[in-house]
């Protein structure tokens, strides 16, 4: 819960808004749904605009929350009708206008991650947690504790300062239409860890080769596709990877999606566990691990980049299996609450320290800056914010976005790689199942590069009165960079405001960087079940773009 401190933050800066770590009541009862969601999607010539497809849409097995009717209207329970995203309508403009450039910019430039031996801050910090972080009283540290050190080799894989491999690695994808595009606020990166058995040989030793290869075939079942891999001598094995009744040489894991059982396998250590290892397309192992760093842009001299200075680490693990007989129990569980019960909200468990469930095997939680700029934990609160996105929602994958849109073959490094090895630069547009390219089908649906719609220079630049034309999406088909990256005067306005929310401690109340309040582009009252102006009798309800 919120109260105001009696600490200034910084001269010439409101107070910040303090935070009691232990709670776990809940300001907004409907933190979960995110400012996105109030959308205006009619303009003011009544046209109405679908920013809503990113993430309600008829889904793929086995996801089984089919969600396209939200796209029609505001189904919110009551107490949400009324926006409680107040950061939305807070006018920045003075403040952003007062903000010198070169300062901003080396404030960005400031690592609040890695210590001078380029180990996590964090790690240090949260072996002796304080008082306020440590929920049980128990001494110690229950949950994630940070240990990438985002120093990537060739592959992708992460190392230590002293050379250890840390186990997560690097992969490029396009990022998700909207919120996620440098352009509206902020970079990011996503990387994956396997369990530890997942990365060794049969007899338990650490290998490369083997990890290389469980992360193909965890590519091939969320991603739904063959996966090429170095050649591999499949009887040293035991396994058939490609899948041609054989053990050969396999130049590549071949997907197989059988609704009877997956035909594929895991190798190594993984290979000899049984039922503790489920396969099942469409899934991660168990154990799977996902850190996603959320940062600032970097205005620099040759363009803007990914900043060194995180607004967030989020992180999620998969602790429990579910079947898909559950997992489609779970989502019917949901649908017909919703029904029975429009106005009652989702009720959520856990703690700073732990994390949060999210229904389907996951567990979140993560970290965000604190007033003076280092990594501090979510509050419970604001780690229920996470749970509407990686939960029930028709686009997701197994609870994820990035790594079904991972770059594969023909990609630089065939997708395994940080964007500090290579920026977005030539990365092409990804295809969607239509043949349509997806950014340009955004642009073309939403008549905005964001959600709100307030996105100025994206409109400026690449629509003519809403509309864009062949040539521009062939473009965005060959390169989505001059399309997701912002000029660096947007930059340097946007890393401002987002740090006035810093300052002041009020991501319960959004964490959007608007300069500009929204009035006109998002809804401050609703009313029940208000229609959106999208209907499926107008062509609505694409499916999710793979």
């Amino acid at each position: 819960m919120l109260r105001l401190s009696l600490l200034a933050v910084l001269a010439g800066t409101c107070p910040a808004l303090a935070l009691d770590l232990h709670s776990t009541a809940l300001d907004n009862r409907t933190a979960y749904i995110p400012p996105q969601c109030y959308t205006r999607t009619e303009d003011a010539q009544g046209v109405a605009h679908n920013p809503c497809q990113t993430c309600h849409v008829l889904p793929r097995h086995p996801n089984f929350v089919s969600d396209a009717d939200l796209q029609e209207a505001y189904a919110m329970p009551e107490v949400a009708r009324t926006n409680p995203w107040r950061n939305l309508f807070t006018d920045r403009r003075a403040a952003v206008a007062a903000t010198d450039p070169a300062e901003i910019a080396a404030w960005v430039r400031a690592d609040n991650y890695h210590d001078a031996s380029g180990a996590p801050k964090l790690a240090a910090t949260l072996a002796h947690p304080p008082a306020e972080w440590d929920v049980n009283g128990d001494g110690r540290w229950a949950g994630y504790v940070p240990d990438a050190a985002f120093a990537f080799d060739d592959e992708g894989f992460d190392h230590m300062p002293d050379g250890r491999l840390t186990g997560w690695r690097a992969f490029a994808y396009q990022p998700l239409p909207g919120t996620f595009w440098p352009t509206n606020g902020s970079s990011d990166d996503v990387l994956i860890r396997l369990p530890e058995a997942w990365r060794q040989d049969g007899a338990g030793h650490e290998d490369l080769a083997i990890y290389k290869i469980n992360l193909a075939v965890t590519e091939a079942l969320i991603r739904r596709t063959d996966v090429a891999i170095a050649p591999t001598d499949e009887a040293a094995l035991g396994v058939d990877l490609d899948r041609d009744g054989k053990l050969s040489t396999a130049t590549q894991v071949t997907f197989d999606g059988s609704a009877a059982g997956t035909g594929m396998h895991w190798v190594g250590l993984a290979a000899t566990l049984g039922k503790a290892a489920p396969i099942a397309a469409g899934l991660y192992p168990l154990g799977t691990e996902f850190i996603h760093s959320v940062r600032y842009l970097d205005p620099a001299p040759g363009g803007v980049t990914m900043a060194a200075r995180m607004k967030e680490l989020r992180y999620m693990k998969k602790t429990r299996w579910k079947s898909y007989a559950a997992l489609e129990e779970w989502a019917l569980a949901e649908k017909k609450e919703d029904a029975d019960f429009p106005d009652r909200t989702k009720q959520f468990f856990g703690n700073v320290e732990e994390g949060i469930p999210n229904g389907t095997g996951w567990r979140l939680q993560g970290f965000i800056e604190d007033a003076a700029g280092d990594l501090r934990p979510q509050s419970f609160e604001e780690t229920v914010f996470c749970m509407g996105c990686h939960g029930s929602i028709g686009t997701v994958d197994d609870s994820t976005f990035a790594f079904p849109r991972k770059l594969g073959p023909g990609a630089f490094r065939e997708g395994w790689y940080h964007w500090s090895q290579k920026g977005l630069a030539g990365t092409p547009d990804l295809i969607r199942a239509d043949g349509s390219g997806d950014y340009a089908h955004y642009l073309r649906t939403n008549g905005a590069g964001d959600e709100f719609r307030a996105n100025a220079e994206v409109i400026e630049t690449w629509l003519d009165h809403g509309k864009l034309d062949d040539a521009k999406a062939a473009a965005i088909e060959a390169d989505i960079a001059p399309l997701v990256t912002p000029s660096a005067e947007r930059a340097v306005a946007l890393d401002a405001a987002y740090r006035m929310i810093v300052r002041e401690q009020s991501f319960a109340q959004g964490r959007d960087a608007t300069v500009a309040p929204m009035d006109g582009h998002v809804w401050r009252q609703l009313e029940e079940e208000q229609p959106t102006g999208l209907t499926a009798e107008a062509g609505w309800f694409p499916r999710t773009a793979r």
